[in-house]
């Protein structure tokens, strides 16, 4: 995987919350599991992980953005 600066140091992170995750969003706070389509899932989508990869030389999260307002808002109000 390369960076969009170039770097290909990369790290991919992942962790089990066993649905305790937490996230601050504006004015709403949320926690439960972790939402999809928001760049923090590893994929599995059972909303148990969190997993991404970032640029060590740079320290963007790597993947499709960017998400807009209205997509978090979606994401976190479909966990609820």
């Amino acid at each position: 995987m390369i960076c969009k600066c170039g770097s290909d140091r990369i790290i991919t992170v992942s962790g089990k919350t066993s649905d305790m995750f937490g996230c601050d969003y504006g004015t709403i706070q949320y926690n439960g599991y972790v939402p999809e389509k928001i760049g923090i899932t590893d994929g599995e989508g059972c909303g148990d992980y969190i997993g991404f990869s970032y640029c060590l030389e740079c320290g963007k999260i790597q993947g499709n953005f960017p998400i807009s307002d209205k997509q978090v808002k979606t994401a976190i109000q479909k966990m609820n």
